[in-house]
């Protein structure tokens, strides 16, 4: 299997460090990661070259001695790299939705609806100020379990996902010392527990998160009587003097 075009040349640069404990994995790797990365929205089987190339695809994907986390190796490092050389780096969290309504998928859970079927992802994704992406940090996945005869869902408690992420972006900013880290999360993301967990980190990386709480600090008014609602082209937004909005900042 080759590509014999050079659309796919940063793939060789990106896993150039690539080690999955066999040269042909390592080739096949990057062939695969040049496949989907020239057609990201097509099926593997679409985006393969004939039934004997889709085959060996799958057969790559089930090979249980293949971590994903080995894979991904190569490309964290390179991010580090990149974040490494610049002032300010936005690392962006957020959770989406893989989903696989209609398949026979093992290992898949309910989603947003109880009868869709598939797995959660949630990613931190490293941009910026400008928006120039410079790669994913790190990746978080789980299957939810259904929910049994009294309503209630068993399983690891999906909060310690943002917790998590911040923990690995803590643990980049120390490692960069001279790159500012900003970890931007959603309303999901307005959680106590996270708080709480960066400053016992020392709050190596700031953090900024949209409010979904009107929380107060102790002997002072709640964030939401303390703001002034105002207008902004399409969007509304909320003024708040002398309060950075669930924002800590150096």
């Amino acid at each position: 299997m080759k590509i014999r075009d050079d659309a796919g040349a940063w793939v060789d640069e990106e896993f150039e460090t690539l080690d999955l404990g066999d040269p042909r994995r390592d080739r096949r790797a990057k062939e695969l990661v040049k496949r989907f990365a020239s057609r990201p929205t097509a099926s593997i089987p679409g985006a393969c070259e004939g039934w004997a190339e889709t085959i060996a695809a799958y057969r790559f994907l089930g090979n249980e001695h293949i971590d994903w986390r080995d894979m991904m190796q190569p490309h964290w490092d390179r991010t580090t790299a990149r974040m490494g050389q610049l002032p300010v780096v936005l690392c962006i969290a957020d959770t989406t939705e893989l989903n696989f309504n209609g398949q026979d998928i093992e290992g898949a859970g309910p989603l947003s609806y109880e009868a869709q079927v598939g797995m959660y992802l949630h990613a931190t994704y490293a941009v910026t100020p400008d928006r120039e992406p410079l790669g994913v940090m790190n990746a978080w996945m789980w299957a939810r379990e259904p929910r049994d005869a009294n309503g209630r869902r068993g399983g690891v408690k999906e909060s310690v996902r943002w917790i998590e992420s911040y923990e690995i972006v803590a643990d980049q900013a120390r490692a960069l010392p001279d790159t500012r880290l900003v970890y931007v999360a959603d309303r999901e993301g307005d959680i106590a527990a996270l708080m709480q967990r960066a400053q016992e980190l020392g709050e190596p990386a700031d953090w900024l998160i949209r409010s979904q709480h009107n929380r107060a600090l102790k002997g002072e008014a709640s964030f939401g009587r303390r703001c002034t609602p105002v207008r902004c082209s399409a969007t509304s937004a909320s003024c708040c003097p002398g309060v950075a909005a669930r924002r800590r900042v150096k």
